[in-house]
């Protein structure tokens, strides 16, 4: 890669540090195999020691991939089949009912698991104010205080906000998903990706919260974001929670996700430097499937997507390098986090960079910023 691009990417990440938009950051970049930019800008917390590379961040929706990669794991084994309706595994799902502004209709057909981990499902965040979001504000859907099984009592009997299978609206799917993985697996959500997914590719820094040992290495946002002013209050991970959300609940470090990330470039394996051993989790087979398209030509709902992506089982698939507003290969896909984190994985670059950061009001400017620094120095 370009070293002096590389140089200014540091160099930018840092002026945003200097401005006051991010107390601090790690970005990492592979290509290739090998690792060409790692590093720790600024500092861990708001007048607090520097950001070190181990920092541990609250990475929200980045959650996402690992626990779709856990199901399709499952998946290959013949635990669980993609066609199979929700309402197999959460007896809620069943006979569910669809809002319309003439009332209430029957869906036309059950949600899958294969709905769930595209967003097809016909569930929702709520963040559009209507009777659906009200709904949902009734339940206290997406409470810290609810288990994965008390959410899915909760929400499986409330109106959805689109037919199963017609629709892509960004949604409580994969927090499904994550009380779908403790039916079929007889553990808890933590322990089923400890078995599936963290612990053999030896992601020991990520979980659902950070021992009390550890909890020095997290990093924090600024009390308020500091051009809204508004108050920034992030989940709380020092203690073990009732809620462990399979869409937005793990902590976790850039060197940790980067494993995660290799196999997924791998194609479902990832080679390990210091033993020489190749790990697979994953079919290659399987690993496309996850990472192609999967809405066609459904609507989008809200502005998340980018013109010229479409979603695959988990993340966001660029379909187009054109269309978009930030550079890109076709067949890229990414993901981010609530909290300011982004990855994104090129397989016709050999690449895979992630961007750490606690900063929310920052998100929306680094998923752009990121791809357009990265890119810079190829």
């Amino acid at each position: 890669m370009h070293a002096p691009a590389l140089h200014q990417l540091q160099a930018h990440l840092q002026q945003l540090i200097d401005q006051g938009l991010l107390p601090g950051a790690v970005a990492l970049i592979q290509q290739r195999g090998d690792t060409v930019l790692f590093e720790a800008l600024g500092a861990q917390r708001p007048s607090g020691p520097p950001m070190a590379r181990d920092t541990l961040f609250r990475i929200y929706s980045m959650t996402k991939p690992i626990v779709s990669l856990a199901v399709l794991r499952l998946m290959e084994q013949g635990r669980l089949q993609l066609a199979d309706p929700v309402s197999r595994y959460v007896a809620s799902f069943a006979q569910q009912q669809v809002w319309t502004p003439q009332g209430l209709v029957p869906v036309q057909r059950d949600a899958t698991l294969h709905d769930l981990l595209r967003h097809t499902a016909g569930l929702s965040y709520a963040w559009e104010p209507g009777p659906v979001a009200e709904a949902y504000l009734g339940a206290r859907i997406g409470s810290r205080r609810h288990s994965n099984e008390q959410l899915v009592a909760a929400l499986g009997p409330l109106p959805l906000q689109h037919q199963p299978g017609s629709t892509w609206e960004y949604s409580r799917a994969t927090d499904v998903l994550g009380a779908v993985l403790e039916v079929v697996t007889g553990q808890t959500l933590g322990e089923a990706l400890n078995t599936l997914v963290l612990g053999p590719l030896g992601m020991d820094d990520t979980g659902f919260c950070v021992p009390a040992g550890q909890q020095h290495r997290l990093a924090e946002p600024f009390e308020r974001d500091p051009q809204t002013g508004a108050p920034v209050q992030l989940i709380d991970v020092s203690q073990p929670p009732v809620f462990e959300s399979g869409g937005g609940g793990l902590v976790s470090s850039a060197s940790d996700y980067a494993r995660f990330l290799q196999l997924m470039l791998g194609g479902g394996s990832r080679h390990e430097p210091t033993t020489g051993q190749t790990l697979r989790l994953l079919s290659p087979a399987t690993l496309r499937f996850m990472t192609t398209d999967h809405l066609g030509p459904r609507p989008v709902a809200g502005d998340i997507l980018a013109p010229g992506h479409g979603f695959g089982l988990g993340v966001a698939v660029r379909r187009e390098t054109g269309l978009a507003a930030r550079p890109g290969s076709a067949g890229q896909y990414s993901w981010s986090g609530l909290g300011g984190t982004v990855f994104f994985v090129d397989p016709a670059e050999d690449l895979l960079a992630v961007l750490l950061t606690q900063a929310p009001g920052q998100l929306r400017h680094l998923i752009e910023l990121w791809p357009a620094l990265v890119y810079a120095a190829l």
